[in-house]
């Protein structure tokens, strides 16, 4: 298998696994690599550091669970991993510019900070191309609401 078969494997493997304890030994010895080759190999294929990624990653599924469940601050930090409220606070106002209070809170839902999960090989980049479009006249009806 070359190097972004074996990444590819692992990046689905870390997706099912962000809520458990991951460190750099138990996921190198999941790839059957050394931590140091492991750590090479997946920034050169992603472009991100093993850490960096699994840390952005879980932080978006906080996120998301912020968002969508009314469960505690607490409750969500320490399920993805974190040791504390602070240290989430922390990592996820870095990533977000946001506390998580104020991310739950917000009334619009920002995809500002969230790191979607890398896919290998799974698809083609479309094809681009400019167009210039005609003027096109619009109408709109304003309303206010109380």
């Amino acid at each position: 298998m070359d190097q972004a078969g074996i990444i590819r494997d692992l990046l689905i493997w870390l997706e099912g696994h962000l809520d458990q304890p991951l460190s750099l030994d138990n996921v190198a010895a999941k790839a059957g690599y050394s931590k140091w080759h492991l750590q090479r190999m997946f920034k050169d294929v992603t472009g991100h550091a093993i850490g960096a990624y699994i840390r952005a990653r879980r932080l978006s599924k906080s996120a998301v669970a912020l968002r969508l469940t009314a469960r505690p601050i607490l409750d969500i930090a320490l399920q993805y991993r974190f040791d504390s409220q602070q240290t989430f606070t922390r990592a996820f106002k870095k990533q977000f510019a946001q506390t998580p209070a104020l991310y739950r809170r917000s009334p619009e839902w920002s995809a500002f900070g969230i790191r979607p999960p890398l896919r290998l090989g799974e698809f083609t980049m479309p094809e681009h191309k400019f167009v210039t479009l005609e003027d096109t006249p619009l109408i709109g009806v304003t309303q206010s609401y109380s």
